[in-house]
Parts: C-alpha cells; structure tokens; sequence
C-alpha cells in the first residue's frame, strides 16, 4: 500500500495519512445527514437519499484516492443539491426522477468535456469574476434556506420576507448556530457535525416539555438505531424525459455549476497543498475531473445530486495527507453509515440549519477577488451574486451573470474580453430563457 501509494516520496506515512483521512472525514461527514435534509424536501424517502450520498461519497472518494491518487474526497455538492431541490424540483415543477436523469446526463457531458479537454475552453472563457460571484450567490443561497429551514427569516407579506417568532425552535437553532460559529473559529475538528449534534439533543424537548410545545409535535422521532440500506432509489431515474428541451437548461446549470466547483476546488486544494505538477499545474488535474464527472454520473444512477470535489478536504491535507490513501480512509469511513438511517433520521432540520448557514461563509470569500472598482466587471458580478438568492435559482444568477457581462463588453468596446465560446454560452442562456 505505502509503494503504490510513494508515501515517501510524497513525504508522508501511512499513520500521518490515516490521520489525515479520519480529519477529513470528520470535516465532511455532515453532508451524510445534510444531503437527504434538502433531497427529502423534493420528494424523495430521506433514508434512501441516505444510502444514495453514502453510496456516492464512498466509491467517488475511493477512485479519487485509487485512480486520481489525491488526497480530496468527493461528496453530494453543497449548492448543487439546493439547485436539484428548490430551482429544478420545486421551482421548475420537473418530477425529481428526471431532475436525476438530469444529473446522470450532466455527469456523461462533463465525463467527455474531460476526456477530450473541451473543459479547457470553456474553463478559459468563463471570465474569473463571474467564477467568483457564483460560488459565492451560491453561498448565499445556501444561507437563505438554512435560515428558512429554521424559522428565523419567514414569509412576509409588507416585507417580502421577515425575521420569524423567537419560538423554542428558532431559539434552538441559533444556540446551535453560535456553538458551531465557535467550533469553526477555534479550528475544531468536526465543528459542523458537532454542532448538528448538540443542535439535534437540544431540540429533543421540543414538543415533549410544557412550556416547550410544538404545532407539528415532537420535533424529534426515535425510530430506532440500526436498518438494513434504502436502495429504493437505485435506478429510478427517467433516462428519457431528462432529454427533453425544457430539461435541457437543468442538465446546462448541473455540468457548469459542477465544472466550476470541481476546478475551483481543486486549483485551491493544490495550491494551497502544493500538490503540482512538473508544470505548475493542480496534480493529476485530469484524473480528478474524470472522477469527478463519475460521480455525477454515479449520483444519478443511485438517487443523489451531483458529487463534486470537496473543500472541506483541506482539513485532511492541514493534517499531513499528501496522497490518494487519505481519500482511502475517508472512504472507508462512510461505509457504517449505510446501516443507521433511522439513528440520522432523527435529526430536525433545524439542526442541519447551522450547518447550512455557516457553509456560506465559506463560499462568499471568492468576493474579495473581484475589483469592485471596474463596473463593466463588477455589475455582472453583482448581479451574478444577488439574483442566485434573490431570485432563488442559481440558474438565473448564472444566465444573467454571463448575458450582462458580454452585453456592457461590447458595448464599451472590449471585444477582447468576449471570447467566442463565451458566446457560445450566451447563446445557451437565452435558449434557457426561451425554454423556461
């Protein structure tokens, strides 16, 4: 293992990268209770989207540490499971059996843009500020519905939307807000799943104590510790109905969202790690992405959105991981979590509420690179960045993004800055528009 893997090489050992592995884990096993939280809400069982992530988040993981030889593990992506739920199921009315043949079909176009490279070209055309305004909309995004999961920013019909009623349950989730804020800012290990934990005991009351009560009831149901896997959603994917035109801007949103996601993570990873190449380039970068694509492909086969790289991978590589046995380890770890639905199931979304909010902060950061002070950059970012949660899809901050950032280039005549598969792009987004 320690030669397939040249530990020595790489200047590490086999108990530095289990180390390394059980780091990373810990810093992404939330998405293990978090991903079915926002996939049940489109419609599907929560113990099968459970299977299906587990599923996802460990032979991806594998591969990357098998076949990539990376220390980055793979997981149901933050953003693109929002997309899946809130913009594609419940915004655009499409059953969610398509949305995931819509995932399948986005992983097979991401697979050949990586196999032949296109994704270099398209990759270069996307202007760098538009890359940082999405990932942070989605962010933001992300942060707007953990707020909604948990009551505190509600419906409001002067306002639009307003700050709910301090209810046992809205208290609930901002003591386990603010736990989880300290976790992440004295660098605990696991931070967020801990805060899930003390989020999910300390609404246990709800609905069962006077004083405490609960309009729906207890927030918190025992069913129990052990069950055997829910693979209910293996193969239930509409192969067909995804390729339809009006499925088509869904499948356009999954691959660039991914694409972007799975680069950007990577880059940072690698850069941050120094794990390049002769060239300077992310290491393995090539094979990364084919996992990459592989997992999106595999998501929609088993039930889950689509797998993306993980940030949260650079808590492992802090600890010492250099190599593919890192993700190894990680993997493994996912496996118990096959057989504990009904124990995950009791988590309230008020508990994964945290968890959601505080991803944000994580994915607004790109923001500072952008130079606010050159507007025929900055307007497209900016509305990039608020109409993702504003307008409640990340498709149509994406649309508008890359429309007005052509549109005010050629306008103020820098040709340059348009490149023409950006136009080719452009051109997709208002067939987008036009579908919709």
């Amino acid at each position: 293992m320690a030669f397939n893997f040249e530990l020595q090489k790489n200047g590490t050992s086999v108990q530095t990268e289990i180390i390394a592995g059980v780091s990373s884990f810990l810093a992404t096993s939330y998405i293990i209770v978090v991903n079915p939280s926002i996939l049940s809400q489109a419609g599907m069982p929560f113990a099968a989207v459970l299977t299906a992530t587990v599923i996802v988040c460990f032979f991806s993981s594998l591969m990357m540490g098998l076949y990539a030889k990376n220390p980055i593990l793979v997981a149901p992506g933050m953003g693109l499971n929002a997309f899946f739920t809130f913009t594609a199921v419940l915004g655009m009315q499409v059953p969610w059996p398509v949305a995931l043949g819509a995932v399948f079909w986005s992983g097979v176009v991401f697979l050949l843009l990586s196999m032949f490279n296109v994704r270099t070209y398209i990759v270069r055309a996307i202007p760098r500020p538009l890359r940082y305004a999405i990932a942070a909309g989605i962010g933001l995004f992300i942060t707007l519905i953990g707020f909604s999961n948990a009551k505190f920013i509600v419906p409001n019909p002067a306002t639009i939307i307003g700050l709910g009623d301090l209810t046992p349950t809205v208290l609930t989730f901002l003591a386990g807000l603010l736990l989880t804020a300290v976790l992440l800012t004295k660098n605990v290990r696991g931070g967020i799943l801990i805060g899930i934990l003390f989020t999910t005991l300390l609404a246990y009351p709800i609905g069962r104590w006077w004083g405490l009560e609960d309009a729906a009831g207890p927030l918190i149901q025992w069913k129990g510790f052990f069950a055997a896997p829910d693979f209910s959603l293996l193969f239930q994917l509409d192969f067909v109905n995804s390729l339809q035109w009006a499925v088509v801007p869904v499948i356009f949103a999954f691959v660039f969202t991914d694409m972007f996601d799975s680069l950007s993570t990577l880059v940072g990873l690698a850069e941050a790690a120094n794990l390049l190449d002769e060239h300077g380039e992310p290491r393995h970068v090539k094979r990364s992405l084919m996992v990459d694509a592989i997992a999106t492909t595999l998501a929609g086969l088993v039930g889950s959105s689509p797998g993306t790289a993980y940030i949260e991978s650079a808590v492992g590589i802090e600890a010492g991981g250099r190599t593919g046995l890192t993700a190894v380890v990680g993997a493994v770890l996912f496996l118990p979590f096959l057989f504990l639905a009904p124990l995950l199931a009791v988590v309230p979304a008020i508990a994964t509420a945290p968890a959601l909010v505080l991803v944000g902060v994580f994915m607004v950061r790109p923001i500072t690179k952008i130079n606010w002070g050159q507007l025929d950059e900055a307007i497209p970012a900016f509305l990039a960045l608020v109409l993702i949660p504003f307008s409640y899809s990340i498709t149509q901050g994406i649309i508008w993004g890359f429309l007005s950032w052509t549109f005010l280039k050629l306008i103020t005549g820098k040709k340059e800055d348009v490149s023409w598969p950006l136009l080719i792009i452009d051109v997709f987004c208002i067939l987008a528009l036009v579908l919709e």
